[in-house]
């Protein structure tokens, strides 16, 4: 899975399940994120993430991303010294800079590798002994165990089946909180989802998925996670809506 940005794609939930399995529409989701943050977008979220001027929705859309880092942040501990700390879909890092900051030992997973040589370019030479990004999955077992994890804007592409299995394989080695964002399911994400889809398939973005968290506590409790899944606080800043979710098994 990828992370941040603020849109994304979904595969509709009324696709028939027979002939679309669950990994198929997994990967399908998978590979078209990819794909755009790796080749199509890079140029314009290295920017959207730096200090460059941008039109003003993007500014929207960075208020938004710089407000929904500090709720996340401020559902961990303040000193996270001695930490393991998994920043699942980093982006350009600015979440894994922010981690090491209070003293947590980061790994930053990205699918795009383009975004992980950004971040590395990024990193404050006094962070670079507690980070490590890579490139790849963040639901690889292979990275191992985690105090906490945050998955900032990176489980947005995804259906609830799907963000459920990933709590479900991350909060298996997780000792802490998972935080994560999700597109509440509101009338006027509802609306903006319906527009993208009237663009044609090789002019669009990927597409954020609107999400109810009773859906997604459902998903995950289907997934094998029963942990507690509850809703911290919406950040709504013109284009950038998102909510911020805590799981703690």
């Amino acid at each position: 899975m990828r992370g941040a940005a603020p849109l994304a794609m979904k595969v509709p939930e009324n696709v028939s399940r027979a002939k679309h399995s669950a990994p198929d529409r997994y990967e399908a989701t998978r590979a078209r994120v990819e794909t755009y943050f790796d080749r199509t977008a890079t140029q314009v979220w290295e920017r959207l993430t730096s200090d460059a001027p941008v039109s003003r929705i993007r500014q929207t859309v960075r208020a938004g991303r710089d407000r929904m880092r500090d709720v996340m942040l401020s559902c961990l501990p303040q000193d996270l010294t001695g930490a393991r700390v998994l920043d699942a879909g980093c982006g350009a890092g600015q979440m894994s800079a922010a981690l090491a900051a209070c003293g947590a030992e980061v790994v930053g997973i990205d699918i795009s590798p383009a975004l992980i040589d950004l971040a590395r370019r990024r990193l404050p030479a006094e962070h670079r002994d507690r980070v490590t990004f890579r490139a790849g999955d963040m639901l690889d077992d292979g990275l191992g165990a985690f105090d906490h994890v945050v998955a900032m804007d990176s489980l947005i592409y995804y259906d609830a089946d799907h963000i459920g299995q990933a709590l479900a394989r991350l909060g298996a080695r997780t000792g802490g909180k998972i935080v994560l964002t999700v597109p509440p399911r509101t009338p006027l994400l509802m609306g903006m989802w319906g527009a993208g889809r009237l663009f044609p398939r090789a002019d669009r973005a990927p597409v954020m998925v609107p999400q109810r968290t009773a859906r997604l506590v459902r998903a995950a409790r289907d997934a094998g996670a029963h942990g507690r899944l509850t809703e911290v606080e919406r950040v709504h800043s013109s284009f950038y809506i998102s909510a911020c979710l805590e799981y703690v098994a």
